[in-house]
């Protein structure tokens, strides 16, 4: 769920058929005119006005010739021109934000992190505007900004308000409004599992995937959903709670309350407490998973049993095309990918078709990615 667009004048306004081009070229890289025109459904002519249109503005240029089989005239490749704009993305999290700027094409070209002094929001939001300021120094094109934390994006009489962010303590807080007067940019923002299933879908594992979900977890749980190439914003902002399924009714108890849900085993703290050691932080339970520490190892596999009980019921339910499964949390797989597997298999409806699941790596700077590349959503 993302602000709309505000003028800027680093980022030029685009008519529906530029953004649709552009985005076919952000996605799926160099495209010639014709392979262009068939996928847009314009004419040729049609085509290269706009295509002109988007060289003249700086975001695409003319590349390499392509052979053409038989006699024809080889055909010349339009491609994204990276460099043309830059975002900023940033994670919040209950102490830290970490920082991502991106250019056009979604790569990488900075990163950096910073503790929270506070967690006022005005202190966060000064933070904030004072790293997109020092950035603007070596990246001039910065275009727009995105956030992204763990919490609910919900619209409310036409403003975006921050609910329910545990971390941050922050609720009902018009946080794309703050930034955006800060910064003096178009700002997204995006629940933190939903910006990661976004960024996904257009430059990670769901790329070419029109119905896709992802299950990020490590400190929480959650998942995202896209159906028919558009991201499912659910109607407060927030779909895809899996954390609070049914693993065992006489399991475990989650921080609210519930006994043997999915979160009660797959979160870096219920981990923690299921394998009984006493002021051990998550990277130590690992640490005794891998030497074979008893109970480590089983929280670690029913982790991984319980991971899987929420991959077979969003593939039961869903019938996508792949499940991403990532996040900070991955060891559960690593360390128990045996009996992940064993559990999908007896939890699946044997009468579905296989859906690819697949486990792609992961850092915490993704996150701050996602947010920029919410950002490339918001403006392109």
């Amino acid at each position: 769920m993302y602000d709309e667009a505000v003028d800027n004048p680093a980022w030029p306004e685009l008519q529906e058929a530029q953004r649709s081009v552009l985005i076919d070229l952000l996605i799926h890289g160099s495209r010639s005119r014709a392979e262009l025109a068939r996928r847009s459904g314009l004419s040729r002519a049609s085509l290269t006005r706009l295509t002109r249109s988007l060289i003249d503005l700086g975001l695409v240029s003319e590349g390499d010739t392509r052979p053409l089989a038989g006699r024809g005239r080889p055909s010349e490749l339009l491609e994204l021109r990276p460099g043309s704009a830059h975002f900023v993305g940033f994670k919040l999290t209950g102490d830290a934000v970490y920082v991502a700027l991106t250019d056009l094409s979604a790569s990488v070209l900075h990163s950096e992190e910073h503790a929270l002094g506070s967690r006022d929001v005005d202190s966060v939001v000064g933070l904030m505007a004072d790293i997109v300021a020092s950035l603007r120094v070596a990246y001039p094109r910065i275009s727009a900004v995105g956030v992204c934390l763990a919490g609910d994006v919900q619209i409310s009489r036409g403003r975006t308000f921050i609910v329910g962010s545990a971390f941050l303590g922050w609720d009902e807080v018009p946080l794309a409004e703050l930034v955006q007067i800060a910064t003096g940019l178009p700002t997204a923002i995006a629940n933190d599992v939903q910006s990661l299933t976004a960024a996904h879908h257009w430059f990670g594992a769901g790329v070419g995937y029109r119905s896709m979900a992802l299950i990020g977890f490590g400190a929480g749980i959650g998942c995202g959903v896209v159906v028919n190439d558009e991201l499912v914003d659910g109607s407060h902002g927030h779909p895809g709670r899996v954390g609070h399924l049914t693993v065992r009714s006489d399991g475990p108890l989650c921080d609210k309350g519930h006994p043997g849900c999915v979160a009660s085993y797959v979160t870096d703290d219920a981990i923690i407490q299921n394998s009984g050691v006493e002021g051990a932080t998550y990277a130590d339970v690992v640490g005794l998973a891998k030497s074979g520490h008893p109970q480590s190892v089983v929280a670690f596999q029913e982790a991984a049993e319980a991971l899987a009980v929420a991959v077979a019921h969003v593939v039961n339910l869903l019938d996508v095309e792949v499940v991403i499964v990532t996040g900070e949390g991955l060891a559960v797989v690593d360390l128990a990918g045996a009996e992940f597997e064993s559990m999908l298999r007896r939890r699946r409806d044997p009468e579905g078709i296989d859906t690819n699941v697949v486990f792609p790596s992961f850092n915490f700077v993704d996150y701050a990615r996602a947010a920029a590349i919410g950002a490339v959503r918001l403006v392109v």
